[in-house]
């Protein structure tokens, strides 16, 4: 169907499909971002050296920073 008052070309696909770019490193991030945090929360109660807990948690942060990144440009195309 055509629209007259469209701005934009129309996707072909879906945007979250896994054809389009980037489609599978939301999951994987996603994925990350919660085996890191698993991790952070198992170092911390169980009193494993403390490196190891400050980096599942440093991974934590960078994993959530990836995924905010990644909405904010896929928001503004």
């Amino acid at each position: 169907m055509t629209d007259p008052y469209r701005i934009t070309e129309a996707h072909e696909t879906p945007p979250d499909s896994p054809n389009e770019r980037g489609g599978i490193v939301r999951p994987v991030l996603w994925l990350l971002l919660v085996v890191s945090a698993a991790g952070n929360m198992v170092t911390s109660t169980t009193g494993v050296n403390v490196f190891v807990g400050v980096a599942f948690g440093v991974a934590t942060l960078a994993c959530g920073a990836a995924l905010i990144i990644q909405h904010y440009r896929r928001r503004s195309e």
